[in-house]
């Protein structure tokens, strides 16, 4: 157990080489869910014609990358924050690291919209960055 100077609580923690069966089966499937989006995107990408069937490809093609993104960015932040955090592991890591990854594809998928339409400029990419970073923020000061 580690204690949180701040909130003077203890964090859930693993020692460095031990994982839980639970982290284990939480990152696997986290892991094959990303893999399988990845082929279902480019499934779209190869198969589908968007001059054709204009609703099916579009739809097909940013509900798949919208999925592989975030397990793409949630596996990488959790990666990150045990790197950082001398291999410690917690739950909160893994929450943490899913939502980031669900705002970091929520950006993306925004401003991949936006460029489709042929809108998007440089200052509404920071927009939509600062708003994503706001949320995070306010999310983190109600949590603590």
């Amino acid at each position: 157990m580690r204690w949180n100077t701040k909130n003077k609580e203890k964090k859930e923690s693993v020692p460095p080489q031990k994982l839980d069966q639970s982290y284990r089966q939480y990152l696997l499937t986290i892991a094959l869910a990303s893999l399988f989006s990845w082929a279902a995107w480019t499934m779209a990408i190869l198969r589908l014609d968007p001059y054709e069937k204009t609703g099916i490809a579009l739809s097909l093609f940013f509900v798949s990358l919208f999925f592989a993104l975030i397990g793409t960015f949630t596996l990488l932040g959790f990666g990150l924050r045990r790197w950082l955090g001398d291999n410690e592991i917690s739950y909160h890591h893994l929450t943490v690291s899913l939502r980031q990854g669900l705002l970091l594809s929520l950006s993306t998928l925004v401003c991949l919209g936006l460029l489709i339409l042929g809108v998007l400029k440089w200052w509404n990419g920071l927009l939509i960055i600062a708003i994503a970073l706001l949320f995070e923020m306010l999310i983190t000061s109600r949590n603590g």
